[in-house]
C-alpha cells in the first residue's frame, strides 16, 4: 500500500470513534482556553507583588553603597521604585550658590532607570541639610534662593521623576499643631504654598508631595495640622498631589491601627498618599504586614518605600528596623510583607518575644547583642532589645535576629546552649511543654538555668519540672 492510499473499510471503522474522541478532546481544549483565567499566582519579590495592585514597593538608595554587590543585588531584585537617600537633598545638589552638582544624584537615578525602576525625588525645600550659604540667608533672599533651587533641580530632572517631596517636615513636634520654627518659615507663612507653585511650574508632569514624620496617628495634633493645610490647599487650588507619611515607627512613635483612617481621610481630600520612609523598630512582622494592608486598603495609596536595604544600611541600625539582616538574609518581616502584598497567601510569621525564666524572672539573652556562631546564652534582665526576641517557627526553631537559632552544643547534661546559624538540625529544634518546659528534640533534655542572676548560664539537663526549667513566652 502506498503511503497515500486510503485505509480499508475495517480500518476506517476503527478510526471513526478515535476521530470523535479527538474532536471532543479538541473542543475540551478550546473550552479550557476560553474559560476564566485562574487567580494570579503569588509573586516572589516585593516589587512584583506590589505591582499586581498597581503599586510600587520601593527603597532608599545610597550612591556609595551601590558598589556593594549584596546591597545592589537585593535592591535590584526586590524593589521597583527608588528614592535617593541623601543625594537629591539641597546640600548635595547645590553645594555652592548657583552651582548645581548632580553627580551623586545622577548615579542613583541612572542605576534605577537602567534597572527598570521609577524614581521618587527627595527633597526640594527643607529646614535641614541646607548648605552653609543657604543657612546664612534670610527673608526675601532666602525665599528667592528656595525658588531658584526648586527650579534648578526640577529642570535637570524634568519629566523623569514620578513624585517629588517638594516640602519636608514643616510642622513642629508635640501637641501645638504649629509650624516648625525654621529659617524657611521665618520668610513668611506662605512659603510652603510658594514652593508648590514653583514646583508645578518647573515640572507639570511630576506628582508634588508634602512629606512628614509622626503624622500617622490620626489623633495627633501634628497630623491634624497637616490635614488642615492640605484641605486648605485643595480648596484654594494650590497644586498639591500627594502626601507622604514617613512611618518611622518606634517605641516613641508606635504604629496605631488608626493609620488606615489617616490614609483614608487624606485620600478623601483628593490627594494620593504614600508611605515614604518606612522602618519599624525591631522589624515586627505584624506591624509591617499591617502597614502594607493599610496601604492596600486605600485605593489612592501609591506605594511603600522602606528607608534602606539591610539593617546595616539603616540610619537607625541599632533598632534593626528593616526587612533584611546585615548579611542580606531575609527576616520573618520580609515574608509577612510579601504575603500581604500577594493578598495574604499565607499567615505572616509570629512576632518574636521574650522567654522568661520562672525562677529568675530574667530572660534568655544573647550577651552584648552578639551575632557570632557559638555565642553562649545567658539570663539577663528582660528588655525589648532584639537579642532577647525569640520567634518560634513551624519547624520548632527558636530564632533570634531572624537567622540565628537556639542551638544545643551536645546531648548530655550540662551541654551548652548557644546561638548558631539556622541549618535545620534536631539540635536546633524544641518542643514547648504544657508545664512551661522547653525540651530539645535531639536530646530529650530540658532547657535549664544554672542560677537566677544576670549572667547565669543556660544548659541542657534532665527534666525535673523545677522552676529553673520552666519558661514563659511573651
Amino acid at each position: 500500500m502506498g503511503s497515500h492510499a486510503l485505509p480499508g473499510a475495517a480500518v476506517r471503522r476503527k478510526i471513526r470513534p478515535l476521530l470523535l474522541a479527538l474532536i471532543a478532546g479538541v473542543l475540551g481544549v478550546v473550552a479550557a482556553l476560553v474559560a476564566p483565567p485562574p487567580a494570579q499566582a503569588a509573586e516572589s519579590t516585593l516589587g512584583a507583588a506590589a505591582a499586581q495592585s498597581g503599586r510600587y514597593f520601593g527603597v532608599a538608595i545610597a550612591a556609595n553603597r551601590l558598589s556593594d554587590s549584596t546591597y545592589a543585588t537585593i535592591a535590584n531584585r526586590e524593589f521597583n521604585s527608588v528614592t535617593a537617600e541623601n543625594e537629591m537633598k539641597i546640600d548635595a545638589t547645590q553645594p555652592q550658590r548657583g552651582q548645581f552638582n548632580f553627580t551623586a544624584a545622577d548615579r542613583v537615578y541612572n542605576w534605577a532607570v537602567q534597572n527598570g525602576k521609577q524614581v521618587r525625588g527627595h527633597t526640594l525645600a527643607w529646614h535641614s541639610q541646607q548648605p552653609g550659604w543657604m543657612q546664612s540667608l534670610s527673608g526675601s533672599a532666602l525665599r528667592q534662593a528656595m525658588i531658584d533651587h526648586i527650579n534648578g533641580v526640577m529642570a535637570h530632572y524634568k519629566g523623569k521623576i514620578a513624585q517629588w517631596d517638594v516640602v519636608n517636615e514643616a510642622f513642629a513636634d508635640g501637641s501645638s499643631g504649629a509650624r516648625r520654627d525654621s529659617n524657611l518659615q521665618r520668610t513668611g507663612n506662605d512659603w510652603i504654598e510658594v514652593a508648590f507653585r514653583a514646583a508645578r511650574a518647573a515640572d507639570p508632569s511630576a506628582k508634588l508631595c508634602y512629606n512628614d514624620y509622626n503624622v500617622e496617628n490620626w489623633t495627633w495634633a501634628k497630623t491634624q495640622a497637616m490635614y488642615a493645610m492640605v484641605r486648605d490647599f485643595k480648596q484654594r487650588g494650590v497644586p498639591i498631589d500627594c502626601v507622604g507619611f514617613q512611618a518611622h515607627f518606634n517605641s516613641g512613635s508606635p504604629y496605631n491601627a488608626n493609620f488606615r483612617t489617616t490614609l483614608q481621610n487624606f485620600a478623601a481630600l483628593g490627594v494620593d498618599v504614600a508611605v515614604t520612609e518606612l522602618d519599624i523598630q525591631g522589624a515586627s512582622s505584624t506591624t509591617y504586614a499591617n502597614v502594607v494592608n493599610d496601604c492596600l486598603a486605600v485605593s489612592r495609596c501609591l506605594g511603600i518605600t522602606v528607608w534602606g536595604v539591610r539593617d546595616s544600611d539603616s540610619w537607625r541600625s541599632g533598632d534593626t528596623p528593616l526587612l533584611f539582616n546585615n548579611d542580606g538574609s531575609k527576616k520573618p518581616a520580609y515574608t509577612a510583607v510579601l504575603n500581604a502584598l500577594n493578598g495574604g497567601s499565607t499567615t505572616p510569621p509570629a512576632d518574636g518575644g521574650t522567654i522568661k525564666g520562672a525562677a529568675s524572672g530574667r530572660c534568655l539573652d544573647v550577651p552584648n547583642a552578639g551575632t557570632a556562631d557559638g555565642t553562649q546564652i545567658q539570663l539577663y534582665d528582660c528588655h525589648t532589645g532584639t537579642n532577647q526576641q525569640w520567634a518560634l517557627t513551624d519547624a520548632g526553631e527558636l530564632r533570634v535576629y531572624g537567622n540565628k537559632c537556639l542551638d544545643a552544643a551536645g546531648t548530655g547534661n550540662g551541654a551548652r546552649i548557644q546561638i548558631y546559624s539556622c541549618w535545620g538540625g534536631d539540635n536546633q529544634k524544641w518542643r514547648m511543654g504544657s508545664n512551661g518546659s522547653i525540651v530539645g528534640v535531639q536530646s530529650g533534655l530540658c532547657l535549664d538555668a544554672v542560677g537566677t542572676g544576670n549572667g547565669a548560664r543556660v544548659q541542657l539537663y534532665t527534666c525535673s519540672n523545677g522552676d529553673n526549667q520552666r519558661w514563659t513566652r511573651s
